[in-house]
């Protein structure tokens, strides 16, 4: 659980810091100063992180048995510049933190109590 955690959280701090790049960097240089090619370039990387992103914090969402609802909102946070940091702490607080808490307190499945 905890890899999968510690996956999730690189690639939503990742993709997070490309999109902010790309939103408030790459654009305005597109527009304000006619040079493309920085939006075109983290754009593209954003895209593959992003797909990364997906895979992860799905494979996350299913491990936590996540609801449609909150699986939707965490699979989006990537589009969406600064989401990926408040979705991170506010499923960190909300299903992380007892999933983990309850993985603590369960023992391991063969060993002897």
């Amino acid at each position: 659980m905890r890899a999968a955690v510690l996956r999730y959280r690189v690639m939503a701090y990742i993709t997070g810091v490309v999109l902010i790049i790309l939103c408030f960097v790459g654009i305005p240089l597109q527009v304000a100063a006619g040079k493309p090619e920085v939006a075109n370039d983290v754009g593209v990387l954003h895209g593959m992180l992003y797909l990364i992103y997906l895979v992860f914090a799905f494979l996350l969402a299913r491990r936590l048995r996540l609801a449609a609802g909150p699986t939707v909102l965490v699979l989006l946070a990537g589009t969406i510049p600064v989401l990926t940091f408040v979705v991170e702490r506010w499923l960190t607080h909300r299903s992380i933190d007892p999933a983990l808490a309850r993985a603590e307190a369960s023992p391991a499945p063969g060993s002897v109590p």
